[in-house]
């Protein structure tokens, strides 16, 4: 399975704070070690962990204080999770990151917040 992260950012952020490694595209990078707490996410907690994910990345990214992205990482985290199937929901679950389809859907999001991709 390929798999790279958006940002190397966004998978040591989500890895320290037990979130998702929200993220990815491709090169040929291991895949993260599944997270356990995953597994009984609600689709809320899972946007809640996308949209700190979020804080943490772009805040780097963009060399700017968190508090300024707080509604461009909520559209992102609202409009990922809302696009997302019940099978992407899922494979989160079991894994704790987002799968290539979901990850297609989040570089989506990240777009139409006016968000950088960070790749």
């Amino acid at each position: 399975m390929r798999l790279a992260t958006v940002s190397g950012a966004f998978v040591f952020a989500v890895a320290m704070t037990a979130a998702l490694p929200a993220l990815a595209s491709g090169t040929t990078a291991p895949l993260p070690p599944s997270d356990p707490t995953a597994a009984n996410l609600s689709p809320a907690q899972i946007r809640e962990r996308a949209y700190d994910a979020c804080l943490v990345t772009q805040a780097k990214i963009m060399a700017t204080p968190r508090e300024t992205l707080r509604e461009p990482c909520r559209c992102y985290a609202r409009r990922t999770i809302a696009a997302m199937t019940q099978d992407e929901i899922a494979a989160f679950r079991q894994t704790g990151y987002f799968n290539d389809s979901a990850r297609g859907k989040a570089l989506e999001a990240l777009d139409a917040c006016n968000l950088r991709r960070p790749i």
